[in-house]
């Protein structure tokens, strides 16, 4: 989920279980705890372009750093809090950065990318898809409550926030079950077998969805929109699957290329395929910038002439008039 997103939800959680004359500290200490999580993407090598990859939504998003994550947070905003005279001892900013913390792993959790909430006890990578990485509306439930709440010092809009919130995460749910209930029955209807299928919301709504599925050796990308009526499907493009001994069978194993491969598939959840524009991309194809399209939006490059150096990362998000214009359409159910 976006930064600003992370921020007003930790923010308005805090501020809802705040005592009156510490709602706007509260609501600061909440905020600040919840960006916390995402200081992973400061994990980087010039050196090695996947280890960002590897870190991000890791250790720092899982349950078992949330009181780590709220004491380090305490510990920074102490003095600051002292300095400007706010009215908290250090157990209630404790408490406020714990609320704060607590809601990051859950939050991206929901999104399609996958997080690391069970770490160190599972490299499981938890993603309900239930709501997009920027949902303009769901950010403004938080922040127009979260402002309502610090202007006047009170808990009660915070609270009518979280049930907003939590409500438009209900939806998403019941939207991704719409879906891929539309993109199972097409699949019977095509006389396939879907041997792993991603639903995920398209950016910013939950009308228009993005369907991967893999049959055999080829991956399948659909568009499905969720209306009041009937449900509606936009058959889109296919891709080969990437598999390595047929796309790359110079490559030796265990080189450093071999072992940036197995990282990326990781990351990927295995949803690899090589860029039909740039066959020396290779891509994750669970997003692009149409909810039909097979050209991924990142990847890395592939190099035979130089196997033992790591893989530059590289993204791809140029979109055209055309395509601004395709996504608008299906997102109203055009024809």
């Amino acid at each position: 989920m976006d930064i600003l997103t992370h921020g007003l939800l930790g923010g308005t959680l805090a501020l809802s279980c705040s005592r009156k004359d510490e709602a706007r500290p509260a609501a600061t200490v909440g905020f600040m705890a919840a960006l916390l999580a995402d200081a992973d993407a400061l994990i980087q090598s010039s050196a090695d372009p996947l280890l960002t990859l590897e870190y991000h939504r890791q250790f720092t998003h899982s349950l078992i750093f949330i009181p780590v994550g709220a004491l380090l947070v305490a510990l920074i905003l102490w003095p600051a809090l002292r300095k400007f005279g706010q009215p908290l001892g250090f157990r209630r900013i404790y408490f406020y950065a714990l609320l704060g913390c607590a809601t990051s792993g859950f939050l991206d959790a929901c999104t399609s990318y996958g997080t690391h909430l069970l770490w160190p006890f599972s490299g499981e990578r938890i993603a309900w898809s239930i709501v997009s990485i920027f949902d303009p509306l769901f950010l403004l439930i938080l922040a127009v409550t979260l402002i309502a709440g610090i202007r006047w010092r009170k808990a009660l809009p915070a609270r009518i926030g979280l049930l907003l919130a939590a409500a438009y995460l209900s939806i998403g749910w019941f939207q991704h079950q719409r879906a891929e209930t539309t993109i199972r029955t097409t699949i019977l209807q095509r006389g396939h077998e879907a041997g792993s299928l991603t639903v995920k919301p398209t950016m910013g709504n939950l009308l228009l969805w993005r369907t991967i599925y893999r049959d055999d050796d080829t991956y399948h990308v659909d568009g499905v929109r969720l209306g009041m009526g009937a449900d509606r499907v936009y058959p889109g493009n296919t891709v080969p699957a990437f598999l390595q001994s047929r796309d790359l069978p110079t490559l030796a194993t265990d080189t450093v290329m071999d072992r940036d491969i197995r990282r990326f598939e990781f990351f990927s959840d295995g949803y690899l395929v090589l860029h039909p524009d740039d066959p020396g991309l290779l891509g994750d194809v669970r997003y692009a910038m149409l909810p039909t399209s097979v050209r991924p939006l990142w990847g890395i490059r592939l190099n035979l002439q130089q196997p033992d150096l790591h893989a530059p990362f590289e993204t791809t998000r140029r979109i055209s008039r055309q395509e601004i214009d395709q996504f608008i359409g299906m997102l109203g159910g055009a024809d």
